[in-house]
């Protein structure tokens, strides 16, 4: 008998491809059971990714689903919301395909509040196409790219998109796989925008070259250094310096933009009439 996650994956296509210790797959284990819980339907359930080692994950789930061209997954589940708003979509996408080459997709959907479920996959990386460092990788952090340490600022995903109109926002890690479940439910149940950032063990391709151990010891690194929000709000800046908050971060309310675009075209319609 098949297990409730199992039920909702394409045999035919495993072995997967990702690496030892990699933690894509318990991100989409928690997406999986998230779906089964919301009791939705798998007929009207669609999965968009774009280009990535997280973005495979699309193809191993038996949904609709669709993996699009890198940086614009955000823009292909836009016009499926648009064209049936009927439909749950969930759009998977990397740190590096989210924030970088979608860097603008990303924030025009927060901004527009369309009524999509984001899941960042956050392992601080290119993982597939070469080890380079993405907006993302936190300063001083090691890449193909950056040989003696990244110079640059890394984005804050959840204050990004809470600040370009996101109505729902939340981040846990792989460590904390149960929270992460809820946390999806939360946000598909959100009518706008969610954003969920998972944080995630790149062994291979960022914790091997950070000197970070394997997937074990990285997600005992993500134990050691999450907090709750509740923690965080008694610690000072310089407690909360390298630790990663989880939970709920934002919660808020602006108009759907699907609905909207209906009330418009019912409005345009009957004046054509």
């Amino acid at each position: 008998m098949l297990s409730q996650v199992e039920s909702h994956l394409r045999s035919d296509r495993f072995p997967h491809i990702w690496c030892p210790g990699c933690g894509n797959g318990i991100v989409l284990s928690a997406l999986v059971r998230a779906i089964e819980k919301l009791g939705y339907d798998p007929d009207k359930t669609v999965v968009v990714s774009g280009i990535g080692c997280s973005s495979r994950a699309a193809g191993y789930l038996d949904f609709n689903t669709l993996h699009t061209t890198h940086g614009r997954a955000l823009a292909f589940a836009t016009g499926i919301k648009l064209a049936r708003p009927e439909l749950d979509v969930f759009v998977l996408m990397g740190d590096g395909d989210a924030t970088a080459i979608g860097g603008n997709h990303f924030i025009h959907a927060a901004r527009r509040n369309i009524d999509l479920t984001a899941i960042i996959f956050n392992n601080s990386i290119y993982g597939m196409t070469g080890g380079q460092y993405s907006p993302l990788t936190p300063p001083g952090k090691r890449a193909t790219t950056a040989p003696y340490g990244n110079v640059e600022r890394n984005f804050d995903i959840a204050e990004l998109a809470k600040g370009a109109g996101a109505t729902y926002v939340a981040r846990a890690t792989t460590y904390h796989a149960t929270m992460l479940e809820k946390l999806i439910i939360a946000g598909a149940k959100n009518k706008g925008f969610s954003v969920i950032e998972a944080i995630t063990a790149c062994p291979v391709g960022y914790g091997r070259r950070n000197k970070m151990g394997n997937g074990l010891q990285m997600l005992l690194w993500q134990k050691e250094h999450a907090v709750t929000v509740k923690q965080a709000e008694k610690m000072s800046p310089e407690e909360l310096q390298d630790k990663i908050v989880i939970g709920e971060l934002y919660r808020g309310e602006a108009p759907e933009y699907t609905a909207m675009y209906e009330e418009i075209m019912a409005r345009a319609k009957g004046k054509n009439q």
